[in-house]
């Protein structure tokens, strides 16, 4: 950084950052705030196109992130009479009924990088010789979405097996399976997920890099291939206005206030929430359910493994080696079947010695 930026500056620094960017090199300026330029990462990734400096800050910024946030601060928690990290999982933190991991937070320990998810090589069984297991829901929330919504096109694709991004991308382009490009499927992807999420045309275009007149008409496009998600969605809304709450598939509520807002963001906050929330609820109730019934197995008939992780929508296990076939066994048979929905549950399961191993 310091050879391309003809000197030593503060990397840390806004403004002398700014200076160096817009004064020293002369780049163009994107955004401005109170104090000056911006060089936010949305501003740094513009500048990366045209020179190799901003590209270097990003990078900088990621492994600084990292360093402090992960390799500094974890060892500093490791207990000192167990060798072990031990989160704490909270059961009523979070809106939606899922745990959250706190002191220190094993749910984001990064994944998407490849620095990032070096640091999960430091994560290791406790005994010589045992392995991680990881027991992963396949597309959860697709698949609790497809059930909700009663969608015929969604549920016969999940039931046949398919890639369900693949069969979107080749409904709404009407082609063959075969036909679905890399970035094809991609989009579909986005939009399989941002529905859920209640995204909007403009959302999808600046995550999918198009125009937003592209990005509704895809979306419309959805909607007439698969009619029970638009259905499912305004039916939600109407009951969730209507009662003011929202349940999953076991029952549990979740009270949306917002609905009542007269000021329009708030309550369209509360209709993204009541159409995402027994989506997401109805996950969390699943995982918890499985753990319950896992957990009562392995004590039941004398496991050695022990289930150490809940990460979402995973289950971390460690085991001997001579329970490895028999706790993935028994770990993917409670979590495919803690509740009869019209899709099946799908787990997949991977073991390694580490937990980058078994990502």
């Amino acid at each position: 950084i310091y050879d391309i930026a003809g000197g030593a500056f503060n990397i840390n620094s806004p403004k002398q950052l700014a200076g160096v960017l817009f004064t020293r090199l002369g780049l163009p300026v994107h955004k401005k705030t109170k104090t000056g330029p911006s060089t936010n990462v949305e501003v740094l990734k513009k500048l990366a196109r045209i020179h190799p400096l901003p590209r270097e800050i990003i990078e900088f910024r990621q492994l600084a992130k990292l360093k402090s946030t992960y390799i500094d601060a974890l060892p500093e928690l490791i207990n000192q009479e167990t060798g072990r990290l031990h989160t704490s999982f909270n059961q009523t933190v979070t809106s939606t009924g899922r745990l959250s991991s706190s002191n220190p937070n094993l749910q984001n320990i990064p994944v998407r990088t490849e620095a990032g998810r070096r640091i999960r090589r430091a994560f290791v069984p406790a005994e010589d010789g045992w392995s991680l297991i990881s027991a992963d829901y396949s597309q959860i929330e697709l698949r609790i979405f497809a059930h909700l919504a009663d969608e015929k096109n969604m549920i016969d694709a999940f039931v046949r097996g398919e890639d369900i991004h693949a069969y979107t991308a080749s409904l709404v382009w009407e082609v063959d399976q075969d036909q679905v490009t890399k970035q094809m499927r991609e989009r579909a992807k986005a939009v399989n997920f941002g529905i859920i999420y209640g995204q909007q045309a403009f959302g999808l275009a600046a995550n999918l890099g198009i125009n937003v007149k592209e990005a509704a008409d895809f979306i419309d496009q959805y909607y007439a291939r698969y009619p029970g998600i638009r259905e499912y969605m305004d039916q939600t809304v109407e009951h969730a206005v209507r009662d003011g709450w929202v349940g999953t598939i076991m029952n549990r509520r979740r009270y949306i206030p917002e609905l009542k807002s007269r000021n329009g963001n708030t309550a369209a906050l509360g209709r993204r929430t009541a159409v995402n929330a027994p989506i997401q609820g109805s996950a969390a109730d699943i995982i918890k359910v499985a753990m319950i019934n896992i957990q009562r197995r392995l004590v039941e008939e004398r496991f050695k493994a022990r289930m150490i992780l809940q990460i979402h929508d995973e289950l971390v296990f460690e085991a001997p080696p001579d329970e490895l076939e028999q706790t993935s066994k028994l770990a993917v048979a409670e979590m495919e079947s803690v509740v009869k929905l019209k899709v099946p549950l799908k787990v997949d399961c991977n073991v390694g010695g580490n937990w980058m191993e078994i990502k």
